[in-house]
């Protein structure tokens, strides 16, 4: 039973009563008839009157609390000349201004931060209380390529590749910088932020790609320079005394002669040899800018294939093509993407050993034509993934580490995208965007 109709049932009894005083006095004193009338008159008045200022009241904080159930802070009402009722009204009208306010500051600031996400060069995930991903912003989509459709609702470790597996390992408060598809470098942090009282995480990702490859390469050349310095000069010395002693050959006995001869060859030669290794490394930071004239890019492909046909068979190594594409009148150098191409399908041999198989592949792609160099190698292990493009690292027992740093130059040069990939047992491919 609602208060209104109690209040109702109670104004209705205490009328009876006097109605019923009313017939009374009009059976026995009919004087007193017409002054109960009239208290009857002026009490049901006051009544009506009372229960329409009551129940308005109840039924401002009725409707006004419907407004706020339907979040609508833009009505207000108007004072009625009530004290109480105005009193009322003046602190509806003042909380209904303040929430709309806020409510338009909020949506401001979420439209801000919005475009600020939209626009941000750094990728930006949110994860749920079930660290699933709730928001990501275009930058997080690249480096994880992949749509915000197939990204929302699922957990790191669900998409199953090595850079969202690592970033799922992350913990708390702890910033990594991950190897993200050969040479690209993203600098991540996992941070937390509380909501309705509860702890939630998010990521943090920025490409540092160029940054550290500027970093590297001028640190790799003021040594290479130093080095150089340092052993051109020596050896230059060194060479000119070994030659001068060979002068003194003749004055040796005969016997004696052959192995003074012998043991200064030897000498020379490494000599040489620590020259011309040195002067790999010089060639690297001396590179010359590209003669960029047009190329055809097959016929560049099937001269290595020639050139590496003899090792190809001795290892018995298949060559397969599946050419997409039209190679031909491609701008560049043909002699530094010769370079490349063989420095490439050198280490695609390399990484076979034998009986394999390399795939010479071209097509489009986001209409860019593209060439990708596949080999059925051993693929790429997670700690070598991390130094690839790293000036002095190799796998190889004698390497120099200076190949991918060479091929990583001239591609950069000739503004062509590329990308090494592979996973460990599994095929390796070096994609170049034309």
């Amino acid at each position: 039973m609602t208060l209104r109709l109690k209040f109702i049932l109670y104004l209705v009894a205490i009328h009876l009563l006097l109605a019923g005083v009313a017939i009374y006095l009009l059976l026995q004193h009919r004087i007193w008839l017409l002054a109960v009338e009239l208290v009857f008159i002026v009490s049901l008045t006051a009544g009506l009157s009372l229960t329409r200022t009551l129940f308005g009241t109840i039924e401002l904080i009725q409707t006004g609390a419907q407004f706020m159930r339907d979040r609508d802070f833009s009505s207000r009402f108007r004072e009625v000349g009530h004290p109480e009722m105005d009193q009322l009204i003046e602190i509806y009208n003042r909380m209904a201004d303040h929430l709309r306010e806020e409510r338009t500051k909020l949506q401001e600031q979420n439209y801000f931060l919005d475009k600020i996400l939209t626009a941000s060069p750094s990728g930006i995930i949110t994860l749920d209380f079930d660290n699933r991903i709730s928001m990501i912003n275009p930058a997080a989509e690249r480096l994880l390529q992949a749509s915000r459709e197939e990204l929302l609702g699922q957990r790191l470790a669900d998409l199953q590749t090595p850079f969202a597996c690592e970033l799922d390992e992350l913990l708390p408060g702890e910033s990594k910088v991950l190897p993200l598809l050969g040479r690209r470098r993203v600098k991540c942090r996992k941070g937390q932020f509380l909501d309705r009282g509860f702890l939630r995480h998010f990521l943090l990702m920025e490409e540092l790609t160029e940054e550290l490859r500027q970093s590297e390469k001028a640190a790799y050349e003021k040594l290479i320079r130093l080095m150089s310095h340092e052993v051109n000069n020596s050896v230059a010395s060194a060479n000119s005394l070994l030659h001068s002693c060979l002068n003194y050959k003749d004055q040796l006995r005969i016997e004696d002669r052959r192995d003074y001869e012998a043991a200064l060859a030897v000498v020379i030669a490494r000599t040489e040899q620590l020259n011309a290794f040195m002067k790999s490394f010089a060639d690297v930071v001396r590179l010359p800018k590209p003669q960029l004239q047009p190329c055809d890019v097959r016929e560049l492909l099937e001269s290595i294939s020639l050139l590496m046909r003899a090792e190809s068979s001795h290892r018995q190594i298949e060559w397969k093509w599946e050419l997409k594409a039209s190679l031909d009148a491609v701008p560049m150098d043909r002699g530094q993407m010769e370079q490349v191409f063989l420095n490439i399908v050198k280490n695609a041999v390399e990484a076979i050993g034998e009986r394999g198989t390399i795939t010479i592949r071209s097509g489009n792609r986001g209409g860019r034509r593209f060439v990708e160099i596949e080999d059925t190698g051993c693929g790429i292990s997670p700690q070598v993934r991390a130094n690839l493009f790293t000036p002095f690292f190799s796998t190889k027992e004698h390497g120099q580490g200076i190949g991918l740093t060479l091929i990583e130059e001239i591609l950069d040069q000739h503004r062509f995208e590329f990308v090494l990939e592979g996973q460990p047992g599994g095929p390796t491919r070096f994609t170049i965007q034309l």
